[in-house]
């Protein structure tokens, strides 16, 4: 038998929320891993990261940095992926990038593993890794669509603050403290966009993630309704969405009414996702059992629950659909595409 091939990976964006936890998350598989190279800003260069006892120091992120690179793990901001994954690519490396640089390139696969693991093989060296918010919601979608058809989709998400990074959720810790011992302070993070004025996010919902479109819609929402299509190889497919940040430090909620082809049932709906990889169905009304934010956080899967028929429309469906937006929604989806790549190469 044939000695497995052992990969040489990198994380890049390595001191990052996400970063972070893609390290935890390789730390924690069973990857063939012959060398783990930790790639960062030069302001990050020379701290020292625990890995598989071993103690590992940060590099600089610049473009010789990829020699000899298998698997490069990107998470640091679109620009640095703009900047540097053709670098990577050029000198052998598989990129699965975590940002929004290249999700609508058409010469690139959008890949969420349980719906279309087939598109990873499809790569010219560069694979995209979702938004968050349409990882959670398009992993509950795919066992339903399969059966009945899917016609359209209205979602509003309340989407935690860890999504815009270390920063947001050290600002939401200390506003929460200030509102509650009654002391001022001046936002300075939230809601991300192009305009200077910043609202408060402790004890507050604040309806916007990113910066405003011209049609109205944010760029994260047009993020779900672009890559939900792209992903599901169907523009036919009507998707809104709402996004909305909520005082939340780790996990991503989404209410989320479907309409199908043929009539839905919900039995078989709830049966279908319990057997469906990577969901969990947490759905008894009767004993107040459905998805938290709080307990998703720090677990791989999709949960979903209060799914209901909807009262006009036969074909509707309501889900109730949480993840954690570090794990599912980044770090381990963008794992898990690279588990499935080694598997079949």
């Amino acid at each position: 038998m044939a000695e497995q091939k052992q990969y040489h990976i990198a994380v890049v964006g390595a001191t990052g929320a996400v970063g972070q936890q893609m390290i935890k998350t390789l730390e924690e598989r069973d990857l063939p891993i012959s060398k783990l190279t930790l790639l960062a800003s030069a302001r990050s260069a020379g701290k020292e990261v625990s890995f598989k006892g071993e103690t590992l120091t940060i590099q600089e992120a610049k473009p010789e940095a990829f020699e000899g690179i298998d698997i490069a793990l990107f998470s640091a901001g679109g620009s640095v992926s703009r900047k540097l994954a053709h670098e990577a690519v050029e000198r052998g490396a598989l990129v699965i990038d975590n940002t929004s640089a290249f999700r609508m390139d058409p010469e690139v696969p959008l890949v969420v593993p349980e719906v279309n693991p087939e598109d990873i093989f499809k790569h010219k060296g560069i694979i995209a890794n979702p938004n968050c918010s349409t990882i959670q919601m398009v992993v509950a979608l795919q066992p339903l669509r399969e059966r009945f058809g899917l016609k359209r989709v209205i979602t509003s998400t309340y989407q935690a603050v860890s999504g815009a990074g270390h920063s947001a959720v050290d600002e939401l810790k200390k506003q929460s403290k200030a509102v509650l011992e009654e002391e001022s302070f001046t936002p300075d993070i939230l809601p991300v966009g192009s305009l200077e004025k910043k609202h408060q996010m402790a004890f507050n919902v604040v309806p916007q993630i990113d910066v405003f479109q011209d049609n109205g819609f944010t760029f994260e929402e047009m993020k779900m309704i672009n890559e939900t299509k792209k992903i599901m190889h169907d523009d036919g497919i009507q998707v809104s969405v709402t996004c909305v940040r909520v005082p939340v430090f780790t996990g991503h909620s989404e209410a989320v009414y479907v309409e199908f082809e043929k009539d839905a049932d919900v039995q078989e709906a709830r049966q279908l996702l319990a057997q469906a990889p990577g969901v969990v169905v947490e759905d008894d009304p009767q004993t107040q059992h459905y998805p938290l934010a709080t307990t998703s956080e720090g677990k791989n899967e999709v949960f979903v629950g209060r799914i209901r028929k909807d009262l006009d429309q036969p074909n509707g469906l309501h889900l109730w659909v949480v993840s954690d937006n570090l794990l599912k929604g980044a770090a381990w989806n963008s794992v898990q595409i690279a588990e499935t790549y080694i598997e079949k190469a």
